[in-house]
């Protein structure tokens, strides 16, 4: 999302909603397919995102890329430049419509659907030249809108306890897009009925939570696939008036909730606590819940876990990954100790873990799981174990079976599992283990690490 203060917290998107709620069960929730896992490749220029699906998010079992927002945007060095659109055509810093075109092919050639992080709530918050030539002002985007398309309230958003202020005032200075009006529905559902003609397989739709779901529900009724996927930033707080509820009929939402909570049990509870974690602890149900450990916003303002975080932000994706709530994101950023600073290289990486990329999805311990994941899709939680602390176990019906020690020493004990006798590869240190007749293994695992074992992955 655009940016939230002059610093940066930027893009906490927690925005509108709307006075009637949309019916639910009118959308297709979760991502389709058999394959629910999301590499969010931020701010990865489009050449480098097609790359990426070939050599690696293919062949590893992800379901779905996200790229970052494709539109021409505000010209700038920092990252939220990307969330400030000028117009809707693709000239951004991270590649034209060639280049977007022949990575959603590369990418559908790997097996990988293709969901794009869209900017419809709002403009810019200036002017000048767009990224792709256009000129502009803050009410004004010649060929495009003009002021009669924006909301009439141009203060900031102070109340989040009041629906209107959330609804038709501006986030962080951004101009409003009035999503009441025909013709700027018109104008939203143009640019990604223009994507869905390169392939596009979803969206991501950007502070949501700022436009009210009747008008993200038109919207996406003027779409050429009306039932395509999409996932919706609506951020839960408590006591404000717009509610991540609200959004369930238009399709997925995400589930911040979902993320500060691991930080919390991660840093500073124990891991025994997550047992029934989902619905359990009152978030929304699994099959219309986007999940994820941390995002391009949470990683900057702190609200959740970051890679800075080292074997607590390992092992809490290792725990999504394995846990069966909600679609999983795995957010794949860059280094920063600014945190407006935008991508190494203009986002064009030439390889995992240099100039400063990141390159989460890539981690052994966390590319691992996809495979697992995808094997274990639909099995329920079995053989719950945990030890009252930081360790814990449990299996995935007969399917697959994971172990975390998230204590200070090393741990050895039987574990008892669902699964059938044999030899499996533990994918997290590409070991072997043996499981015997009655469903059992003993295994030491040292402080900080995980096990995972799962059927049809019996040698390293």
């Amino acid at each position: 999302m655009a940016r939230k203060t002059l610093a940066a917290t930027l893009a906490l998107a927690a925005g509108l909603a709307v006075t009637v709620a949309v019916p639910p069960g009118t959308a297709a929730a979760s991502p389709p397919g058999t394959k629910d896992v999301t590499a969010v490749l931020f701010e990865w220029d489009f050449d480098s995102v097609a790359t990426e699906c070939a050599g690696r998010l293919g062949p590893a079992g992800y379901g779905f890329v996200q790229v970052s927002p494709p539109a021409e945007h505000i010209q700038g060095s920092q990252w939220w430049t990307s969330y400030q659109p000028v117009s809707y055509q693709i000239a951004g810093r991270l590649g034209n419509a060639t280049d977007f075109q022949e990575m959603v092919t590369a990418c559908h050639n790997a097996g990988v659907k293709v969901v794009v992080d869209t900017v419809i709530n709002h403009m810019s918050a200036g002017s000048g030249t767009g990224t792709g030539g256009s000129s502009y002002t803050k009410y004004n985007y010649p060929g495009l809108y003009s002021s009669y398309d924006f909301d009439d309230c141009t203060a900031t958003i102070s109340d989040y306890t009041n629906r209107t202020n959330v609804q038709n005032c501006e986030l962080v200075g951004l101009a409003d897009l009035d999503t009441g009006e025909s013709y700027v529905r018109s104008a939203i559902a143009g640019y990604m009925n223009t994507l869905l003609g390169y392939g596009v397989d979803g969206f991501r739709i950007d502070a949501a939570k700022h436009m009210p779901a009747a008008d993200l529900a038109n919207i996406k009724s003027r779409l050429s696939n009306s039932s395509v996927y999409w996932k919706q930033e609506v951020i839960y707080g408590s006591g404000e008036a717009v509610q991540p509820t609200e959004y369930t009929g238009n399709g997925d939402v995400q589930e911040f909730r979902y993320a500060y909570d691991l930080k919390r049990v991660f840093n500073n509870e124990n891991l025994a606590y997550l047992s029934n974690y989902g619905e359990g602890w009152g978030y929304m149900s699994s099959g219309v819940s986007g999940v994820f450990v941390d995002n391009h916003d949470t990683e900057r303002n702190g609200s959740t876990l970051t890679y800075k975080d080292g074997a607590n932000y390992t092992l809490a994706n290792v725990f999504m990954l394995a846990w069966p709530y909600g679609a999983p994101d795995i957010n794949s950023g860059y280094e920063f100790s600014s945190t407006d600073a935008g991508p190494p290289n203009d986002g064009t990486v030439n390889a995992c873990w240099q100039d400063g990329w990141k390159c989460q999805h890539a981690w052994p311990e966390i590319q691992s799981m996809v495979a697992f994941r995808n094997t274990t899709r639909g099995e329920s939680v079995t053989n719950w174990w945990d030890n009252g602390a930081d360790a814990i176990a449990f299996g995935r019906g007969s399917k697959g079976y994971v172990a975390i020690n998230h204590e200070s020493s090393s741990l050895t004990r039987t574990y008892q599992t669902s699964l059938a006798a044999g030899t499996y590869c533990n994918v997290q240190s590409n070991t072997t283990v043996t499981v015997n007749s009655s469903g059992q293994f003993t295994a030491t695992l040292g402080t900080n690490t995980a096990l995972a074992i799962y059927s049809g992955k019996s040698s390293c």
